[in-house]
This record gives structure tokens, C-alpha cells and sequence, in this order.
């Protein structure tokens, strides 16, 4: 199941609804009793449930994977927390261990095997299939322990708790990967306000339309182009094609964490963002830091400073994390040659670039930026080497044919497409908020007037268009669940 599906909006969605408020009144209740203002028992074992129904609606099997896994981590992190110095350690050590095993077993094993074929060994290969959402749920069940053994967060006493964490549904498949430190206090004492859950809806409708509005738009320009066409494709087609690739995988993925962090604020969660403008950076460094900021977090915190960061062996550190960074994304060579590709471009920008970064004419830093992450998105996109080869061989210039009729007709009957996905990929919407506030003081009855009426009508408008455009729709599934 996901989001931007219409039984996800029009059943699940109000079936979870009102049984989580069910909950809510019998935890009101259970309170009253108790005298105390801090029980969420039934909230919280509504939204576990729902969780598991949301992730075994596609693969039931892979619940009892995910049961396990949570299960082992809980008895890991008491462990971690009772002991003392090297037994402390070693737990640590076995938990992160089995949790990479686990990942690599049902992630990479099949590719590994592949390569050993490839020098004649003939090993059977299982053809295990790919848990969804199984990256994102190994990572936070690592920093989970990780930081109980820095004793940055609290040890989860209560199993439905971790349970609740790990596979909180909001941001179950496809992130952003949720530290446990950051919503430890709110499993059991969060308080959702009318301004949290306005400001959650509108957020959520907002990805909706990010997916549905502009992404799946834009995947039908870039399949045409990169997949159909791909024995007649032009230099032209081969560009647009990628920059069509390039603005979808960016819809698609922030739009799936707009619709997370909104559900996660209606339910009085409050994740991190993962996104912030990245198609406007000055540099790739920046780029980086702007894209997937859960998992650069992730990588800086848990891989990049323990390795010693910019103390030692920087250059090392660097590639290791940019490779790890690429085998995450999947298993297959063009992720390793995407990741290092993107390790030695930081590397270099650290001893060139980013030392005159402040000098530099900043549109030529924009245009360097865009080029190198467009040409990156071409390696992300192409699995086989051989097709991967081909378009690029297109793309600097070397197709049979530069130009056809066909990519004339994609780039002006979707001229609307292209205009506003290149608007909302910069922070237009930042500058008509801050151009609100300028015009009518913030926290005015007008300013709030104009607010809530604007975003009742976004919401509206967005809702409606893409329900048209979800019926029969063949297209919708999140580019990153497959990671």
C-alpha cells in the first residue's frame, strides 16, 4: 500500500481515523480513573496495528520478518543498557552485526552470488525477494542501539513501544529515517493541537500532489524517452528524458516525505525534514546536504565521525561512506559507480571549490551543480551498464540522430509540466509565505484568515485532481520503496 492511492486516502485513512480516536477517548477515560494526563495505551496499539495491516497489505510474509527484527533489537538495547564496558561493547557489536546480516542477506546476497558466478563457481542463487522498506527500518533499529549505547536516548522498556517506532506506518517503506531520540518522548506523552494537525494536512495534501500531480507526470516523459525509446533516442531526447528523471525522483521521493512528516504531525510526531531545495545548491557538497538529510545524517553520525571524520584519513572516510552510500540505494554496480562517482566530487570539492566558494560567480556554481547532478541521476537511472553506456554516448552528442519530432512534442505539450515543476523545485512557496507575512503582520486575524483560506483551497484543488488522476492510473508506486 501506498499514499497516493485512492484506498489508502479513502479507507484507510478514515478506518484508521476513527478508531485512533476511539483510542484516543478510551485513553481519555483510562486517565480519568488513573488521575494522570499521560496514557496513550490504546492510541498507540491502534497505530501499531494499522502499521502492520499498512505493511503486510503487499507481502503479509515479511511482518514476521520485521516482528523478529524488532524483537531481537529490544533484547539487544536491554542488554546494551544493563552491562557495563566490554560486554557493553561486544552486545553492541553483535546487535549492529545481525541487523547488517539480515540486510545483507535479504538485500545483496543475490547480487554477491551473481558475481561469483561470473568466475564460473555456479552457486545456486535463492532469488530471495526484497523486503519493502527493509533499509529504512535496519538503519533506525541500528541508531536505535547505537545511540542506547551512547547513552544519547533512553533504553525502550516496552516492546509495543519499539515496536511502535520501528514500524510506525507514516514513515514505514520509504523514510525519512527517524532517529529514536528524536520522537522517544512523544511514543508516549504527545499532544496534537488544531495548528498541528492544519499544518499536518496541508503538508500531506502537498506531497500528494508533488507524487501524484508532477511526479507521475513526469515519469511517463522520462519512460517514454529512457525506456521506449531508448533504441532511437536522440542527444535531445536523451537530456530532456534525464531531466525529466531528475525533477520525478525529486517529487516523488520529497513528496513521500511531505506525506510522512504530515501524517506524523496530525498523529503529534514531529520528524525531521529530509528535503530542503536541493535542486538550488551551489555545489554538490550543498547538494548533499540539502537531499536525503535523514540518511547523510545518518552516515556523518554513524559511519563518517567513528571512522575519525576530518581528523584522520579523511579521503578514506569520504569513499567509504559514498560507497556504502551507493550499495544502500541497491545492489547493483551502477549504485556503487552513482556513490563513488558522488565520494570523489565532494573529495575534490573539498580541496578546490569549496575554498573559493565565496568568490565564485554563484550562476555558473548552479549550472556546475545542476550538470554533475544530472549526469549522476544518469547512472542512478540505467541498471544495465551496456544501456547506461548507450545514453550517455547520446547524451554528449553521439546519437545516430540529434533531434526528433517526438521530444519537440514532449517538451511543448507539456510545457505546463515542465514551468511548474521548475518553479516548485525552488522554494517558491518559502517567498509567498515570507511575502505574507511581510504584507499582513504574522499572527493577525487577517494573516491567519488568509493562511487557512488559501490552504483549505490548495488542499481542495490538489485533492481533487489527483483523485482524477489516480483512476486508472498504471503508475504510482514511490521510486524509493524498492530501496
Amino acid at each position: 500500500m501506498v499514499f497516493s492511492d485512492l484506498f489508502f486516502l479513502f479507507v484507510f485513512i478514515p478506518t484508521f481515523a476513527i478508531c485512533y480516536l476511539v483510542g484516543a477517548w478510551i485513553d481519555k477515560q483510562q486517565c480519568r480513573k488513573s488521575d494522570t494526563t499521560h496514557i496513550l495505551r490504546f492510541k498507540n496499539l491502534v497505530l501499531v496495528l494499522f502499521s502492520l495491516l499498512f505493511y503486510a497489505w503487499g507481502e503479509p510474509v515479511y511482518v514476521f520478518l520485521m516482528l523478529l527484527c524488532v524483537l531481537f533489537n529490544y533484547l539487544s538495547g536491554l542488554l546494551v543498557n544493563k552491562h557495563q564496558g566490554v560486554s557493553r561493547k561486544w552486545f553492541l557489536a553483535i546487535g549492529v552485526a545481525m541487523n547488517l546480516l539480515i540486510l545483507g542477506t535479504f538485500k545483496y546476497l543475490s547480487f554477491f552470488i551473481c558475481q561469483l558466478n561470473a568466475f564460473g563457481l555456479g552457486i545456486s542463487d535463492p532469488r530471495i525477494s526484497l523486503p519493502i522498506g527493509i533499509s529504512f527500518y535496519i538503519f533506525q533499529s541500528i541508531s536505535y542501539l547505537v545511540d542506547v549505547y551512547r547513552r544519547e536516548s533512553p533504553v525502550q522498556h516496552r516492546f509495543v513501544d519499539l515496536l511502535l517506532y520501528i514500524s510506525m506506518f507514516p514513515q514505514l517503506i520509504a523514510g525519512p529515517i527517524v532517529r529514536y531520540g528524536t520522537v522517544a518522548h512523544e511514543i508516549n506523552d504527545r499532544h496534537v493541537s488544531a495548528r498541528d494537525f492544519a499544518d499536518g494536512a496541508y503538508r500531506f495534501f502537498i506531497g500528494l500532489g508533488k507524487k501524484v500531480i508532477l511526479a507521475n507526470q513526469l515519469s511517463e516523459i522520462s519512460d517514454l524517452l529512457l525506456v521506449k525509446g531508448f533504441n532511437d533516442m536522440t542527444t535531445t531526447g536523451a537530456w530532456l528524458g534525464i531531466i525529466a528523471f531528475t525533477l520525478q525522483i525529486y517529487f516523488d521521493f520529497s513528496g513521500y516525505s511531505d506525506m510522512a512528516i504530515g501524517i506524523g504531525r496530525c498523529l503529534g510526531f514531529h520528524f525531521n525534514e529530509n528535503f530542503n531545495h536541493p535542486y538550488c545548491c551551489k555545489s554538490i557538497t550543498d547538494f548533499w546536504r540539502r537531499w536525503h538529510m535523514s540518511l547523510g545524517s545518518f552516515f556523518r553520525d554513524y559511519v563518517y565521525i567513528p571512522l575519525g571524520g576530518n581528523r584522520s584519513h579523511q579521503v578514506f572516510n569520504i569513499l567509504v561512506v559514498w560507497f556504502l552510500t551507493g550499495m544502500w540505494h541497491g545492489a547493483s554496480w551502477n549504485f556503487i559507480i552513482w556513490g563513488l562517482y558522488f565520494g570523489f566530487i565532494v573529495m575534490i570539492e573539498k580541496y578546490t571549490l569549496l575554498r573559493i566558494h565565496n568568490r565564485a560567480f554563484s550562476p555558473l556554481l548552479h549550472l556546475y551543480s545542476l550538470v554533475i547532478v544530472i549526469i549522476g541521476w544518469g547512472i542512478f537511472y540505467f541498471d544495465d551498464l551496456g544501456q547506461m553506456t548507450t545514453f550517455f554516448h547520446a547524451f554528449c552528442g553521439h546519437a545516430e540522430v540529434f533531434h526528433d519530432f517526438i521530444t519537440t512534442s514532449v517538451l511543448t505539450d507539456n510545457c505546463w509540466l515542465w514551468v511548474i515543476s521548475l518553479l516548485l523545485s525552488m522554494p517558491v512557496r518559502t517567498g509567498l509565505g515570507r511575502l505574507c507575512a511581510f504584507i499582513l503582520p504574522q499572527g493577525s486575524f487577517l494573516n491567519n484568515l488568509v493562511v487557512f483560506t488559501s490552504r483549505t483551497i490548495i488542499s481542495i484543488v490538489i485533492l481533487c485532481l489527483s483523485v482524477a488522476l489516480l483512476v486508472g492510473a498504471t503508475n504510482n508506486a514511490f521510486i524509493y520503496t524498492r530501496f
